[in-house]
């Protein structure tokens, strides 16, 4: 879950765990239980990770890049799309017709997400930022990824204050749900 370094390296390494969940996903050739035990561990890591780039990095985009306002909203739309279709594949059962298409669309979202970020957010961000904040935004980004939620709740607040004040709560709850369900544990 955390990875170490400044926000950035943080943020990209949470990216190459999902790329490799995905290949997992792709290579897998049956569906079933291992199926939702994968599905259930990309939908716990883009929730924690979305939480903590919604508390830390778009702030930071909004604060250090000039129109970082409007840079930070296209981020959020992007995970605000993404959140529906991970809402979507939790309530899908893995024998549905729809899984395989609903989970390419999940890839391609995350896969352009990533990309944008990758080649254009987080650059701009390492020249506007001293790596003493970036090594501090690593720190904060790996402590909410604690405390995040391990569903999507396509609802939530995005932006701070509130995404910062509810988000540990609804972690919580959510944390107590996989434990008494075991989701997430494989």
């Amino acid at each position: 879950m955390g990875h170490g370094g400044n926000m950035l390296e943080e943020l990209m390494a949470d990216h190459r765990e999902v790329e490799e969940m995905f290949a997992r996903i792709q290579a897998m050739t049956g569906q079933g239980q291992q199926l939702r035990d994968l599905v259930d561990e990309v939908t716990i890591e883009l929730v924690r990770h979305s939480v903590a780039e919604e508390q830390y990095l778009y702030p930071a985009v909004r604060k250090y890049i000039e129109g970082g306002d409007r840079l930070a909203d296209k981020e959020l739309e992007d995970h605000s799309r993404v959140e529906k279709i991970l809402k979507r594949l939790e309530k899908m059962s893995t024998d549905d017709a729809q899984m395989s298409p609903v989970l390419q669309q999940l890839m391609d979202e995350v896969a352009a997400h990533v990309e944008d970020e990758e080649n254009n957010l987080f650059p701009m961000l390492r020249r506007a930022c001293s790596a003493e904040t970036l090594r501090e935004l690593g720190d904060k980004t790996r402590r909410a990824k604690a405390m995040a939620p391990t569903r999507p709740h396509p609802s939530a607040p995005t932006t701070p204050p509130a995404n910062k004040l509810l988000a540990p709560g609804v972690g919580l709850v959510d944390r107590a749900r996989d434990f008494v369900t075991g989701r997430g544990k494989s």
